[in-house]
């Protein structure tokens, strides 16, 4: 959806679907009495709240569309009213940049936001970016001084950046209460979202990678039978390491299921503006992140880059001797196609992503796999290689897991610009925990939004079943989540100055190893050498003390 046509929806009254829905939701309202009738009634209980927004609108009733996003902006406007009066920032402007990918995020946020721009009289101006041109809008800004908004939709990895430079306003008290920041997983605590002790961040997301695949490809009696007959060691089962995974991919060319072709697993070796290089380091950290080491993408004493050591290499090797056996043209293909283009849509067996395939796999138009569609944490490995003896090493419990905890979440930052005026920094302000509030991030959890669970309070099975979802379904998703957050060997990232121009460097180089243009080690080596080249220019002893403090060293 462009940004021009959904203004224009908004202003029209829009779809046959939204009208129905629309008169639907009336009659429902009337009959349950008059405290809905307000949609932002304080009288609501928490728990009814919750209740009442995980039906709007309904899972399995397809994508919520902008009344729906509107509808729940409105039935959380509860904190909003307790902290503002009626018509207080009536004037106030601010600008709002963020992602407009997927037809969500800032998108979606507009729904949100419209009640809280009617009841408190802010009017919000939205610069939408694309998620491969996010990156290098973001980087210039910071460069140049230039901060050109108010409000930033923006990862944890920019801290470094962003609150370290002093662009970003520090959050107000009465913030950190209305959003009830304790109830954060506790790897979204401080020092996320801090920076020299200071608080800059409403959560808004909580980002991991998990292992998403189809459940029926793995209880096919057919391909059980294949496997077997072709001399495959084991059963014919959901991988569980790397090594499985491969296997299972390269068996997997040529056949069939349910009368069409079938794919193992789907990677994305298109970049996509920085953000790609999380996928390739999904497939890296349980050959990479030992658990007697908290680092793994650089040395912590020197800054010396981890990424052309045999664990990476290895790792590189492997996607290039998958994308035979991956669909056709998957070379060409970003993260964005493999899971919405692709796995959501039916094409391949298995793909690393963030939580947003878990989230969409029942409650999108999009999703054909809602029925057929477990959840894992990330695949770990046989071995796994130890940097400081410079060997692979077997570990005595078993195969090494170190889920990826990619990008650390979105989070919503005020800008330090609007400081001088009061009254649009509390707007400011305002927003941003509207978005970030307890109850509406459950709904963005639960539809689709990009994003994922992030709270304590989000993982409370019974109230997704409630719901409407699938008690199975939702358990092993939510467990996925859950013991990737809580893994002993999660594999951090850090918030370290240009973190997302190391990416960024990864993906040019990765491009031409895909490409057959050099080898796994050669490309390796010059991702390698650019990157301490960055490290100096940024300044390696200043990167070394942030890199270690990311690490808790």
């Amino acid at each position: 959806m462009k940004t021009e046509i959904y203004e224009l929806l908004a202003q029209k009254a829009i779809s046959r679907r939204n009208l129905m829905k629309g008169a639907a939701s009336v009659s429902a309202m009337a009959m349950a009495g008059p405290a809905f009738m307000g949609m932002a009634t304080p009288a609501l209980a928490d728990a009814d709240l919750r209740k009442a927004i995980l039906q709007v609108p309904g899972v399995g009733k397809g994508s919520p569309t902008d009344a729906d996003w509107q509808k729940v902006g409105e039935m959380c406007l509860g904190a909003t009213k307790a902290n503002v009066k009626e018509g207080e920032f009536k004037g106030v402007e601010l600008s709002f940049m963020g992602l407009n990918n997927q037809n969500l995020h800032n998108v979606l946020f507009r729904g949100l936001l419209k009640a809280w721009e009617d009841y408190t009289g802010a009017k919000i101006n939205w610069i939408d970016l694309a998620q491969a041109d996010y990156n290098a809008r973001l980087q210039q800004s910071i460069a140049t001084g230039t901060v050109d908004f108010d409000i930033l939709e923006m990862g944890a990895p920019f801290e470094g950046d962003v609150c370290g430079k002093g662009l970003a306003s520090v959050m107000p008290d009465w913030v950190k209460a209305q959003i009830e920041m304790d109830d954060y997983v506790g790897y979204l605590q401080a020092p996320v979202g801090t920076w020299d002790g200071k608080t800059y961040r409403v959560s808004v997301d909580g980002d991991c990678h998990n292992f998403n695949y189809r459940t029926d490809v793995f209880s096919s009696a057919d391909l059980a039978k294949a496997w077997k007959d072709e001399g495959h060691q084991g059963e014919w089962a959901v991988p569980k390491t790397w090594q499985q995974v491969q296997e299972a991919t390269k068996f997997l060319k040529g056949k069939q299921h349910d009368g069409m072709d079938v794919y193992g697993y789907l990677d994305a070796p298109k970049g996509w503006g920085g953000f790609g290089f999380y996928f390739l380091a999904s497939r890296a950290t349980a050959y990479a992140k030992h658990p007697d080491d908290k680092a793994w993408l650089f040395d912590a004493d020197t800054m010396k880059p981890r990424i052309n050591n045999p664990a990476w290499v290895r790792t590189i090797q492997d996607v290039i001797d998958a994308l035979p056996s991956e669909p056709a043209d998957q070379l060409n293909a970003d993260p964005g196609t493999t899971a919405f283009q692709q796995f959501l849509a039916g094409t391949g067996s298995m793909v690393s992503w963030w939580g947003d395939v878990g989230s969409m796999a029942k409650t999108s138009d999009s999703s054909v796999i809602g029925d057929t569609c477990g959840f894992s944490i990330l695949p770990g490995s046989d071995d796994v290689y130890n940097s400081k003896t410079g060997q692979w090493d077997k570990l005595a419990s078993g195969p090494n897991y170190a889920p990826n905890m990619a990008y650390l979440g979105w989070g919503v930052y005020v800008m330090s610009r609007v400081d001088s005026d009061p009254v649009k920094q509390k707007a400011a302000w305002s927003a941003a925990a509207h978005l970030g509030g307890k109850d509406i991030s459950l709904w963005t959890s639960a539809y689709p939004s990009g994003m994922q669970p992030y709270r304590n309070s989000h993982f409370n099975i019974p109230e997704w079943v409630e719901a409407g979802y699938d008690e199975a379904f939702i358990t092993s998703y939510l467990n996925s989540e859950k013991d990737s957050y809580n893994h002993p060997n999660a594999a951090i990232e850090p918030r370290i100055p240009g973190i997302f121009s190391y990416y960024s460097i990864a993906e040019d180089e990765l491009s031409k190893i895909f490409a057959g243009q050099m080898t796994a080690q050669e490309g390796a080596d010059k991702i390698a050498a650019a990157w301490e080249k960055l490290t100096d220019q940024i300044g390696r002893e200043k990167q070394i003390a942030l890199y270690k403090a990311s690490l808790g060293l």
